[in-house]
């Protein structure tokens, strides 16, 4: 979506309608309203990713169906609150007016299990699912691995910067090369939105179909640090799904004792 522009956006929207979609997600705002009702009137319901109570609020009364709940340490554009408040702030906010899907920071069953716990009806999970074997973007290495994964599985969870050089707006990004030259005492500020993504595309192209994983771009949120190793997309759910299963049981066998 180069610049991030709603010409764009639209045509996409055009696109995915023709196809046997489930749902259209939007991220900085609730979609234009004549989007939610072309959405509406295919059947397809419509989420929109919030960083605070008032944008929830803001998201239903647009007639947006979801609210994806997105904390601080999630990847990509993102706000200034934490998880584990925001969560149960929009559900509190929201008081049963649309499902709240949590965001951020989500990549064990047992992190699954603490935004239920917290009153989510399910989670939104995308950075987790950056290193499966199913991910197709980047140069492929020898080994198989693309340089955006090779790059992913040595950092650690401190390696996210949030910066506004991916878009003009804060973005958490991975922390490579390219991020610090952009916190170099002599580096440019960022363009606005959407004139930086517009300024960068190629860049990020280029580096990211390179054989360096130290220079790629990437957003990626803080649970990169438990991304070590390349699995198969149904390893991860199973693996949700049976650490959420040992959660929920600790949880009961404190709650009998």
């Amino acid at each position: 979506m180069l610049g991030w522009l709603h010409s764009v956006a639209r045509s996409h929207v055009e696109v995915a309608l023709k196809h046997p979609i489930k749902l259209i997600a939007n991220a900085l705002g609730s979609p234009p309203n004549d989007v939610i009702e072309q959405a509406h009137a295919a059947g397809v319901p419509v989420a929109a990713l919030a960083g605070s109570a008032k944008h929830a609020l803001r998201h239903v009364d647009n007639g947006v169906d979801i609210v994806v709940a997105q904390g601080h340490e999630a990847g990509g554009h993102t706000g200034e609150i934490g998880s584990m408040v925001l969560w149960p702030e929009i559900v509190d906010a929201l008081d049963g007016k649309a499902p709240v899907l949590a965001a951020g920071g989500i990549g064990t069953g047992k992190q699954v299990a603490a935004a239920l716990a917290l009153g989510a009806s399910g989670v939104w999970m995308g950075s987790a699912f950056l290193t499966s074997a199913e991910y197709d973007l980047g140069h492929r290495l020898p080994g198989g691995t693309s340089t955006i994964q090779e790059a992913l599985l040595k950092a650690t969870t401190a390696d996210t910067v949030r910066r506004k050089i991916y878009t003009g707006k804060p973005a958490r990004l991975l922390k490579t090369k390219w991020t610090d030259a952009w916190d170099a005492p002599d580096a440019p500020e960022p363009l606005p939105m959407p004139l930086q993504n517009i300024l960068v595309s190629e860049a990020h192209q280029r580096m990211n179909e390179s054989d360096n994983p130290d220079t790629v771009s990437m957003p990626v949120g803080q649970i990169v640090g438990r991304m070590n190793e390349i699995r198969p997309v149904a390893d991860i759910i199973g693996e949700l799904v049976s650490g959420f299963e040992a959660a929920t049981k600790r949880l009961d066998g404190i709650a009998e004792s």
